[in-house]
């Protein structure tokens, strides 16, 4: 399946230039505009496996950089210009996909700035969220604060989270997604921890578990309206 491979630049009034990457195939039906973490790039490793798989599912993905680690510093943006650098990300992605679903979301911190950026003003053509390890809380430290914010959303979500993740005690999302009644929806990845991965004696591998994760994102993207 031939999959058309684009590099950008985007530039984001009062803020500055930051790198992107489309990847679409041929067969898209959906667009995800996927946000990476805050410890990683858009080019990691972790980001192109996501990125690939879901155009072997028919989805491309419109990936970008924050501007924090286009410039290379140590610590994540002020939630204000993750903001419009994801406001701006998703305006371009629905540039270049006219016709495909759009939905938006990603990895952990960039997941979370997106929902914000969400219930702040909906961001433009999106049709749902996906977040790919929700982080509900800091390591060890349980608390459900930053879920407030998921109340003013009002476009479908998809919570994948592994049961072991550190920064998502299920105990508190369980009650949080149920919390916000048909508009979303929790999927969990048994014995997955934040980045999904599981441990040997689980019976299965890092790339069953990703599997699983695509697969759900993939049929979720599919039925939304």
């Amino acid at each position: 399946m031939a999959v058309k491979i684009k590099e950008l630049k985007l530039d984001i009034e009062r803020i500055g230039t930051i790198s992107a990457i489309l990847m679409q195939p041929a067969n898209a039906r959906a667009c995800y505009v996927l946000a990476h973490g805050a410890g990683t790039d858009m080019r990691h490793a972790s980001m192109d496996k996501i990125a690939m798989g879901l155009a072997d599912r028919g989805i491309a993905t419109f990936r970008f950089n924050f501007p924090y680690m286009e410039k290379k510093l140590g610590r994540p943006d002020q939630p204000v210009v993750a903001h419009a650098t994801i406001r701006a990300a998703v305006e371009e992605a629905a540039r270049l996909c006219p016709g495909l679903k759009l939905v938006a979301g990603g990895k952990s911190f960039g997941g979370r700035m997106t929902s914000q950026a969400q219930s702040k003003a909906p961001l433009p053509h999106v049709k749902g969220l996906a977040f790919l390890g929700f982080p509900l809380h800091a390591d060890k430290k349980p608390s459900t604060e930053r879920a407030e914010h998921l109340a003013q959303v009002t476009i479908p979500m998809l919570f994948l989270q592994g049961t072991r993740d550190g920064l998502a005690d299920l105990g508190l999302l369980r009650p949080v997604v149920d919390g916000l009644g048909a508009k979303a929806t929790l999927h969990e990845i048994a014995g997955g921890d934040h980045s999904f991965a599981v441990l040997k004696k689980s019976g299965r591998t890092n790339d069953e578990a990703l599997t699983e994760v695509l697969d759900t994102l993939a049929a979720w993207i599919d039925a939304l309206a």
